[in-house]
């Protein structure tokens, strides 16, 4: 699990570093011409047709045979679906096309088998996706596709077969097709990221962060409460309140899908923003801890607990099934040491305004709520960054105070009371009162 953390981090780190400029002839401005410029044989149109309904994923069941485990995915509508393995760590990735996923939580493994756990969902705009954590190595099956009789919809059908370590690190890796889409899609995030709005000119750009998203829920609290709600809730009630103070804000997500993790802090560098505020929050086997932390950026030495914290939220990327492939991971602690001094000063300065304001309209972890980690989503040398851990998940007062609006008008407020502490307020000019 070392090693994934430490992947991912060099892949945001790699991603950071990259300069801001887009120059004309690069990857992405070449990408824009390509799209801007008419097809030789265009073909119909599909970007005019009205999008119709989303496909519905009505039930999906999970059964262990002696010699096999069989997934069966039942539809609406027939799609394109596609099932592949990826290692390090071992899991299987069932990409399909945007659905609705209208299901129960189908029932979990016994944990006899090679299926470990399993999570689904959106994964970005126009894509879905279901993630399987494996505790065996399998050998995965062509999709079978039943259609609709005896009262149900169209069936997928995936068998995954026992196989050797070897069979299935030769046969494990990502379709080449893929591949390029999830660059394409990347290189098109990154063009739309640089492109600054007239409006905020001229302001103190902050890009607020929600955790998760998407497939990947994050914690998932006593109260049911999921964190990647909890964090996209509260990160839209603090935009509202620091565009009122007359901030320009951007959101890396602005609803329930899966951004990874070096493309959240690209767009934070592509908008060149002052702060980068990443909302989370936390969970405990000791479910009497209580309170909001906050984490800045160290350079690799951290108490235990913080570097649990680390280990876990730098693991989202591996829980939505983004391509990790080609990521020198020992240039991570070479990369973290580039960090600007200054911007991790600003970062601390931030850290102790927001602790500060917070404790007074809400409780603070009792020990060290400051904290430091090895966290993916602050690596930004020239970005001041923050994750708060507005809570802990775990505890039953937490959760459900989280869960309230006055809670987290109170919570928004503070922290925009904390952004107006790190710079000079604007005028109601400049806010365009």
């Amino acid at each position: 699990m070392r090693a994934v953390a430490a992947s991912v981090m060099a892949a945001a780190l790699l991603a950071v570093m990259v300069p801001r400029a887009i120059g004309a002839e690069d990857a992405i401005g070449r990408l824009l011409r390509n799209q801007a410029e008419p097809a030789k044989n265009p073909g119909p149109s599909v970007t005019t047709k009205p999008r119709g309904p989303l496909p519905v994923v009505m039930s999906a069941r999970i059964g262990e045979h002696q010699d096999r485990t069989r997934l069966v995915i039942e539809l609406s509508d027939p799609v394109n679906l596609r099932a592949f393995a990826l290692a390090s760590p071992d899991r299987v990735v069932i990409d399909m096309p945007e659905v609705s996923w209208q299901l129960g939580a189908p029932p979990r493994p016994s944990g006899y088998g090679p299926v470990k756990s399993y999570r689904f969902g959106q994964f970005r705009a126009g894509n879905s996706r279901m993630v399987i954590d494996l505790s065996a190595p399998v050998t995965v099956s062509d999709t079978l596709v039943i259609p609709p009789t005896a009262g149900f919809g169209y069936r997928v059908v995936i068998d995954l077969f026992p196989a050797s370590r070897a069979k299935f690190d030769a046969q494990a890796g990502w379709p080449a097709d893929l591949k390029k889409r999830e660059s394409d899609a990347e290189k098109l995030a990154a063009l739309i990221a640089a492109q600054t709005p007239p409006e905020v000119r001229g302001k103190k750009i902050i890009v607020l962060d929600p955790g998760h998203g998407g497939l990947d829920s994050g914690a998932i609290g006593v109260n049911g409460l999921m964190e990647k709600d909890l964090a996209l809730a509260q990160a839209l009630k603090l935009a509202r309140e620091l565009r009122g103070r007359g901030y320009g804000v951007f959101l890396t997500r602005d609803n329930d899908s899966f951004v990874p993790h070096r493309q959240r802090v690209a767009f934070a560098r592509a908008k060149k923003a002052d702060l980068f505020i990443a909302l989370h929050a936390d969970s405990h086997p000791d479910a009497s801890i209580t309170g909001t932390s906050i984490y800045t950026l160290n350079d690799g030495r951290s108490d235990r607990e913080a570097a649990a914290l680390a280990k876990r939220e730098n693991q989202s990327d591996v829980i939505a099934g983004v391509d990790l492939s080609g990521q020198n991971e020992p240039v991570a602690p070479i990369l973290i040491g580039l960090a600007q001094r200054d911007t991790r000063n600003k970062s601390s300065e931030f850290a102790a305004n927001a602790l500060k304001s917070m404790g007074q309209v809400t409780d603070l972890l009792a020990r060290s709520p400051h904290r430091s980690a090895s966290l993916a989503v602050l690596v930004a040398p020239d970005v001041p960054a923050v994750l708060i851990e507005l809570g802990y998940l775990s505890n039953r007062g937490d959760a459900k105070q989280m869960n309230t609006d006055s809670w987290r008008n109170r919570v928004a407020g503070a922290i925009a009371d904390a952004v107006d502490a790190q710079f000079t307020r604007p005028s109601a000019a400049q806010a365009g009162r």
